[in-house]
């Protein structure tokens, strides 16, 4: 069942109670009787304004052990930035916290009134990321996209936020309207050297910074689950020892490009060089964790925002 509209007149009445609430103290019994509605409707209309994103949160104190393990990681892996966020021992979700971290740091980037080339890649908590930026008026950036835009049936990719990203900033954007995947190695070069792709292509490699996902490449792998690719191609890319995927492209546990299989057909553009730009994965959690080892031991990223929980594990794999 879809999600029902929710009138202005609604969204005003909850961002006035959440208003009154987080900015202004008020108890919910206070923003009842200040707005005449029951409790209740005051409790619902503060929940409303949260669960609309009416509502941001910020920390100014940064939490000491957040702040230790990110300061370990940087030494050990050689990595420029590291975020690390708490964990909610009691949330199953991949972009809690991560995802407000990197709109974050996407938003310090933004704020440069130099002009930067901004390469984004896709999936869950980068679509996650981008929903939390507020919008911000910067069109001395490019932004341009990594991976194909263009999902199996001829559909914009689900997970796709090149647009998104692109209407909150107002910059210049550079989609590539290709498959992740082609059908062969030869479609692939064929739509390489189209005229409109090969200027993306050449942008994507002068990227300033670079916001990536990891994918996992277990039975529910987004590449597989998104159609991307089949089940038989995921099991032979777990045959050859691949753990990840980053952009389309699967690698095995040491960072190495799986040789062949799908790999032969990823149309989406080469991670930027961390030797020219600032490439940040965004990834947490148990599923992720060998994607992020392969992408640090791989030199692969320079950057890393995660949680305490898969830091922690990550330090013991020194």
């Amino acid at each position: 069942m879809s999600k029902p509209e929710i009138t202005t007149s609604r969204l005003d009445d909850a961002a006035r109670a959440g208003w009154l609430y987080y900015v202004a103290g008020n108890t919910q019994d206070e923003i009842a009787a200040k707005l005449g509605i029951s409790r209740q409707s005051a409790q619902r209309m503060v929940s409303l304004a949260m669960s609309e994103g009416l509502v941001k949160v910020t920390l100014d104190h940064p939490i000491a052990h957040c702040l230790d393990l990110a300061e370990k990681l940087k030494k050990h892996f050689d990595l420029k930035m590291v975020e690390v966020v708490p964990t909610d021992p009691g949330s199953s979700s991949t972009t809690l916290g991560v995802a407000d971290a990197a709109a974050v740091e996407m938003t310090r980037w933004l704020k440069s009134e130099a002009p930067i080339i901004l390469g984004i890649g896709t999936g869950r908590t980068l679509k996650a990321a981008i929903e939390l930026l507020s919008p911000i008026d910067c069109p001395q950036h490019k932004v341009v996209s990594l991976t194909g835009n263009i999902s199996p049936d001829g559909s914009a990719a689900f997970y796709n936020v090149i647009f998104n990203i692109a209407d909150k900033i107002k910059a210049r954007s550079f989609p590539m309207p290709l498959p992740v995947i082609a059908s062969s190695p030869e479609e692939r070069e064929l739509l390489h050297a189209q005229a409109m792709i090969r200027p993306v292509l050449e942008l994507s490699a002068q990227a300033d910074v670079a916001f990536l996902g990891i994918g996992d490449l277990e039975d529910d792998a987004p590449l597989y689950v998104d159609g991307f690719i089949s089940r038989a191609e995921l099991l032979a890319l777990r045959q050859a020892g691949a753990v990840c995927e980053i952009v389309g492209r699967a690698f095995d546990r040491d960072g190495v490009a799986i040789q062949g299989l799908t790999n032969d057909r990823v149309a989406s553009a080469h991670i930027p060089s961390r030797e020219t730009a600032m490439v940040i994965a965004i990834a947490k959690g148990a599923k992720k964790l060998p994607g992020i080892v392969a992408a640090i031991k791989g030199n692969l990223i320079n950057g890393l925002i995660t949680d305490e929980r898969t830091a922690e594990a990550l330090l013991l794999t020194i």
